[in-house]
């Protein structure tokens, strides 16, 4: 998937190869059958081009990494205290890029609360 949103465009499997072959060697047929897998998973769309199809990402890497943070903080017996775990691993710079978001989601009419009372 990190080649295929790479380029943010429609690759062919020769693409994804010669990308990859430039750090390792490794097989035509081991990358087809990844982007085979990555299609049949829903993960890529294809679209043929003469003999060979051409895949592209279905959603941005942005998104697949908020889906897998949902999901796996929607598994917990505990949300809160997952959070608060969470937030607890995070930098300086992703606390920041945090409020950030929060602040996006939020809107301009509806701010987030300041419960704690720490102001920037």
């Amino acid at each position: 998937m990190t080649r295929v949103w790479k380029w943010n465009r429609p690759v062919t499997v020769r693409e994804v190869l010669e990308d990859l072959q430039q750090e390792r060697s490794i097989a035509y047929t081991t990358v087809m059958t990844v982007l085979d897998n990555l299609h049949q998973k829903g993960w890529v769309r294809r679209e043929a081009e003469g003999r060979a199809y051409r895949y592209e990402a279905v959603s941005t890497r942005a998104a697949y990494a908020a889906a897998l943070m949902n999901e796996a903080w929607s598994r917990s017996d505990n949300p809160a205290a997952a959070l608060v775990a969470f937030f607890g691993m995070m930098s300086p710079e992703q606390r920041e890029a945090l409020s950030d978001a929060v602040r996006m989601v939020a809107g301009p009419d509806n701010p987030p609360s300041d419960e704690g009372g720490q102001g920037r």
